[in-house]
């Protein structure tokens, strides 16, 4: 990560809850000093001030970077207390969903604007950011805004807007999908007589290993899926029930994917 603008003009970061810690933590392991992170949040975690940042005090004239992590419902209140910024050079980065770029540069006149859509595995170093700039974002922008989310994890660049809300939905909402299957998962376990503790433990590995088998291999799915599925066999049995074109998953997934993006547009009116 280039840090050596936000470590000289210091940055700010508006909202520190689970994302917006995450993202701290991230920067701060890579290298940006705890002195330069300037943080507004209202409801600090015990911990944040022993970190060295600078808890809501004084703020700099001229930051390298404005990053606004607060929820998307919150947006109305907080962006005219921050008007003040997206000047001078000031790269204004936020990581809400459906507030759209038109809505910063309303806040932010002339300002480089980068959206960015992470997910919750950050927290551990492992998510996944889609980053979309506006016509004012240079290339030193987005490859500062690239640097900033690559501190907890792989980045992606989107071309248009409108991919914003299907990222979220995916990827941004993806993590709770995941949880859910292991849910599920552990109870169809758990009904076929193993016990709830032992269920559990099975469907969280089964999941967590596949998954990075699946990243690891970096392999079509299908094939991986094919590779495990022997003519006739019990995952082939299984598999019929999960893959059915009208009660499987196929058809689930896509409702679910389409009422979050659906959502994440109305967040955005």
């Amino acid at each position: 990560m280039d840090i050596s603008a936000l470590n000289e003009r210091g940055m700010v970061l508006v909202g520190c809850g689970r994302m917006g810690g995450a993202l701290l933590d991230g920067w701060l392991r890579n290298g940006v000093k705890p002195g330069a992170v300037h943080v507004i949040e209202p409801n600090p975690r015990p911990d944040l001030a022993q970190k060295g940042v600078v808890l809501n005090g004084d703020l700099p004239a001229d930051p390298a970077v404005l990053f606004i992590a607060v929820k998307p419902q919150m947006m109305a209140d907080v962006l005219p207390r921050l008007a003040q910024f997206g000047r001078d050079g000031t790269l204004v980065m936020t990581v809400a969903a459906g507030t759209t770029i038109a809505t910063y540069e309303k806040a932010f006149p002339g300002a480089a604007i980068v959206r960015a859509m992470p997910n919750t595995p950050a927290a551990i170093g492992q998510g996944i950011s889609a980053i979309l700039g506006n016509a004012r974002a240079t290339e030193a922008d987005m490859d500062l805004a690239r640097a900033l989310m690559q501190a907890v994890g792989r980045v992606v660049r989107i071309s248009h807007e409108d991919q914003m809300d299907a990222v979220t939905a995916v990827s941004g909402s993806g993590p709770a999908y995941v949880f859910h299957m292991i849910e599920a998962l552990a109870a169809a376990g758990e009904a076929e007589g193993l016990p709830k503790d032992l269920a559990l433990e099975l469907a969280r590995m089964t999941v967590a290993g596949a998954g990075a088998l699946a990243v690891s291999e970096d392999e079509d799915p299908a094939v991986l899926r094919e590779n495990v599925t022997s003519p006739a066999g019990t995952t082939a049995a299984g598999l019929s029930q999960l893959m059915d074109p009208e009660s499987g998953l196929p058809p689930l997934m896509r409702r679910t994917v389409a009422a979050a993006a659906a959502r994440g547009r109305e967040l955005g009116k």
